[in-house]
């Protein structure tokens, strides 16, 4: 359970731990392969093998989330692509409420994300993440990625966080990893990131499936459980 008194910092994740991570599975594994094959000639089977051969390789560098690398590297415009299944966007149904109750009592929330600003632009023109946070981080501001000990450091400078007293939430692995390396006491891992597959688990981390089950443990924290909660 986390101990939400030791808590003044969260940081959070977008896609998969804000956002339905199903927009981003899509849109990488399904709709820019089709539309690469069409635009370049090269058969379905054929863009998608080479795609997904050049995701496991850029796996956690900078570049595998990088819309200007893949606009070169692909000729394609990447940002319009994406456009097309705009539709696909779309915030949890757990996390309105749950950025609300961190808002209410009064915590530092931050979202850090490897997602290039073009993308986090079009998700804050899709949601209303900007509506309950208000500092918006894309570690391209850094030039390194958060499965990078040196972002953290970075961020750290940047934020001026205690790492015994902040949460960091993702749906990574890799990333949880890198946080618990660098020092982040509380970790939290989201089990369902993309509600149209299968959810997961990682040991040795805290899982979540529905933010909503913590809104009364945030609230009781900091005293201000409103009589509807309780």
């Amino acid at each position: 359970m986390l101990q939400w008194s030791e808590i003044d910092t969260v940081l959070l994740d977008m896609d998969g731990t804000l956002l339905d991570l199903h927009f981003d599975n899509y849109f990488w594994q399904v709709h820019l392969p089709q539309r690469w094959a069409e635009l370049s000639g090269k058969s379905a089977a054929e863009a998608s093998a080479e795609l997904m051969a050049e995701y496991d390789h850029l796996q956690g560098k900078l570049e595998w989330y990088c819309l200007d690398y893949w606009g070169k590297r692909l000729q394609l415009p990447i940002t319009e692509l994406k456009r097309e299944i705009i539709h696909k966007i779309q915030m949890r149904d757990d996390v309105p409420a749950f950025l609300t109750a961190l808002k209410a009592t009064g915590r530092h929330v931050a979202l850090v994300t490897n997602a290039h600003p073009d993308s986090l632009s079009l998700k804050l023109e899709r949601t209303d993440l900007a509506k309950y946070i208000e500092q918006l981080i894309s570690t391209h501001e850094f030039g390194v990625t958060k499965e990078s000990q040196q972002l953290w450091h970075k961020l750290q400078q940047r934020l001026n966080f205690d790492p015994a007293r902040t949460l960091f939430v993702d749906d990574s692995l890799p990333i949880l990893e890198a946080a618990r390396e660098f020092g982040i006491k509380h970790l939290l891992g989201v089990a369902n990131p993309d509600s149209q597959k299968p959810g997961n688990h990682y040991h040795g981390f805290s899982m979540i499936t529905d933010y909503r089950t913590l809104l009364s443990d945030i609230y009781q924290s900091r005293n201000q459980l409103p009589a509807s909660e309780v």
